[in-house]
């Protein structure tokens, strides 16, 4: 199916949308109060979300800003551990992991690895894209992909192709394997249930272009003396792994079976395991070390003018909470309150509503620190759980570091929506935030698709699906609603 000349029926390109997509969607969500004839847990657009031209440039640029982030913190740990740079550094990055974890992160073979996807959440705001969070493990590449192929067969334009996310996904791990056409494995823990679906769907549709490539659960990978591998019941043979995408966190790594197969050959350079074993790069204290005054200078260095500036208004003013007592003639650099700088984090327990536009976030390394659980919107709460949001921060410090950040509103867009109970397709002014994926192939990050989502403009917390509209991107000069 492709768009018409005339102009399309929109309700018709949503329940188009709708019956080219499996039942249930590849994601499980929330699906509570969703319409039973809706096979997605997210309202459904009849049509891509539009950025201008010059949005469309700059996110595909910033794939290459992020990546020079990531080398200049990998950078950054090491050379903190070796004393080049403050040992403070590392030693926030290392607080509340095992020794086994902090290990792996300092292994030789994987000294230069990074993550091979980045996603970025970037609100739209009406003065640019701010960074809220930066996912070395993302979920969505799946669902992403799908409904991208399905919006690419209605004739739009989408960023990336219909399989933007899928074909260069394999082409990230055959580059890092360095070995053609690589036994490719995707492993999926209990802990990520919820994107077993949409991993699977990704798996198939290599499979479906020659590639070699299975999804597994860990406890289904055995191994010998050469490596790890696959082997169903009716198998003759063991299925060689050459690399495996981890989608399970480190910090359930106690709860992953066979984790020790995983680490073991990785560190013998027997499988090539990506994202590599490095907690410390799945921080988001990395936010608040970016704007740390005593690191700037590190920053301009290791990054460059460009990407240095880039980052600089990319990136919310964010702070390590940390619960230790400051001297008396100290301050927290750049944290004020009416004017006044901030000396003893108690004083953020009693502001008034305005002053409370700030974020509390766990920075990682815990299963609060993803999909937005853990965080609290100061003026979204009273000032008593704003004071116990702030005392748990300070109470946790030890094992589970908080940082702060400035509060920055996302932009109001208008999209439009098939309301199943209506049977039409209505208008929602809504929050926007986008997710570029970036697959890194050789030492090159490639934009190889987005996600829009698109909020009720009441809320204020950005995740979850059943509320909002989902949609792939396109740029176009005469659509763009910016």
């Amino acid at each position: 199916m492709s768009l018409p000349s005339t102009a399309p029926d929109l309700k018709a390109l949503c329940l188009h949308i709708n019956a080219h997509c499996p039942a249930g969607g590849l994601f499980e969500g929330d699906r509570t109060h969703l319409h039973p004839d809706s096979n997605l847990p997210w309202r459904i657009a009849p049509e891509p979300f539009y950025l201008s031209p010059a949005q469309h440039r700059y996110l595909d640029q910033l794939g290459g800003v992020l990546h020079q982030f990531y080398k200049a913190s990998n950078q950054l740990y090491h050379q903190s551990v070796k004393g080049v740079e403050p040992p403070w550094i590392h030693e926030y990055l290392d607080l509340g992991k095992p020794s086994a974890v902090r290990e792996m992160g300092l292994w030789n073979r994987i000294k230069s690895q990074l993550p091979l996807v980045i996603r970025p959440d970037l609100l739209l705001t009406e003065d640019g894209f701010k960074l809220v969070e930066l996912d070395a493990i993302p979920g969505g590449m799946g669902f992403t992909a799908q409904v991208s192929e399905v919006y690419a067969d209605l004739g739009y334009d989408i960023i990336g192709g219909a399989r933007g996310l899928i074909d260069p996904f394999y082409e990230a791990i055959a580059a890092a394997a360095k070995v053609d056409e690589p036994h490719f494995a995707l492993f999926v823990s209990d802990e990520s249930e919820a994107y077993r679906r949409e991993m699977e769907w990704l798996v198939e549709r290599l499979q479906a272009a020659g590639k070699p490539a299975r999804s597994a659960h860990p406890r289904e990978a055995r191994f010998d003396e050469n490596g790890l591998f696959l082997q169903g019941a009716d198998e003759p043979a063991p299925w060689r792994i050459d690399a495996a995408y981890r989608f399970f966190e480190l910090f359930d790594l106690k709860n992953i079976p066979k984790a020790e197969l995983f680490t073991y050959f990785t560190k013998k350079n027997a499988l090539c395991l990506t994202p590599p074993p490095k907690a410390y790069l799945e921080e988001k204290l990395w936010l608040a070390f970016y704007h740390h005054p005593a690191l700037k200078s590190y920053w301009r260095r290791a990054l460059g003018k460009e990407p240095f500036a880039a980052l600089d208004s990319l990136i919310p003013r964010s702070w390590i909470v940390d619960a230790r007592p400051l001297p008396p003639h100290a301050i927290i650099p750049g944290l004020d309150i009416g004017g006044q700088p901030v000396s003893d984090w108690q004083q953020l327990k009693h502001l008034t509503k305005k002053q409370r536009e700030l974020v509390l976030k766990p920075s990682g390394f815990s299963n609060i620190a993803y999909e937005s659980k853990g965080v609290s919107i100061g003026h979204d709460l009273s000032e008593p759980e704003w004071a116990e949001r702030v005392q748990e921060a300070l109470d946790r410090f030890a094992h589970q570091p908080y940082i702060l950040q400035e509060f920055h509103k996302a932009a109001r867009r208008t999209v439009r929506y098939y309301d199943f109970h209506r049977d039409e397709v209505v208008p929602m002014r809504g929050r926007v935030m986008l997710r570029p994926y970036y697959y890194v192939i050789g030492d090159a990050p490639r934009l190889c698709g987005i996600q829009a989502l698109v909020f009720p403009a009441d809320k204020k917390v950005l995740h979850g699906m059943v509320d909002a509209a989902i949609m792939p991107c396109a740029a176009s000069a005469e659509k763009s609603p910016f």
